[in-house]
């Protein structure tokens, strides 16, 4: 069902070749027989967030849960692909579109591992308008982000330092972006207030 056949190497990491039986499509002859609007499954498959959206445009539940993973930016992968070659962020995009697609408590506390890795900037805004809507629906959104542009949007930033790893774990700085700015001690304001400088006006 994989379109791949798996050959463990030992010492080395596993190789994958295409499946000679079905040519990579997962599927036998009789299941690829069956289309829908001219496509097959693996074809289905095949298609980006993006283009799916199109295809499956006049069916609303799919239509819904389409447009929630291209909101969170990726519209772009694969329908069929295989979730063991996502990046950590968008494996978390991924979880976060789930939870989108379900109704709304307004009680949730999302916490998120820079999801921004990889994105696009772009993408970046398309992220922070969902986790904006997020909030505006009563939730709790905790981002541990380097992005700045994620960091600006914040209510509430708490930079930990004073340096990573063993010289880390103290809070250096809270509050609003604009305070944290303000605080010589904190490499992250400080960065803030660069990234400031340079935006174009």
């Amino acid at each position: 069902g994989d379109g791949l056949i798996k050959i463990e190497m030992h010492f080395l990491p596993d190789i994958y070749v295409t499946c000679e039986a079905c040519n990579g499509q997962r599927y036998n002859r009789e299941t690829l027989d069956v289309t829908y609007r001219g496509r097959t499954i693996a074809e289905v498959l095949n298609m980006t967030v993006a283009e799916a959206l199109e295809f499956f445009v006049n069916i609303p539940p799919l239509r819904t849960r389409l447009q929630t993973l291209s909101n969170v930016g990726l519209h772009y992968i694969k329908l069929g692909q295989s979730a063991t070659t996502l990046s950590g962020g968008e494996a978390q995009r991924v979880k976060l579109s789930k939870e989108l697609s379900k109704r709304s408590t307004g009680r949730t506390l999302y916490i998120l591992d820079e999801p921004t890795t990889g994105l696009h900037f772009v993408d970046i805004q398309r992220l922070l308008d969902v986790l904006d809507r997020l909030v505006e629906n009563g939730n709790t959104v905790l981002v541990i982000e380097h992005n700045m542009d994620v960091i600006q949007n914040a209510d509430w930033v708490i930079d930990l330092g004073p340096e990573g790893g063993d010289q880390g774990g103290c809070v250096v700085a809270e509050g609003t972006p604009q305070s944290v700015m303000k605080v010589k001690a904190s490499w992250t304001g400080q960065a803030l207030l660069e990234d400031v400088k340079n935006r174009p006006s």
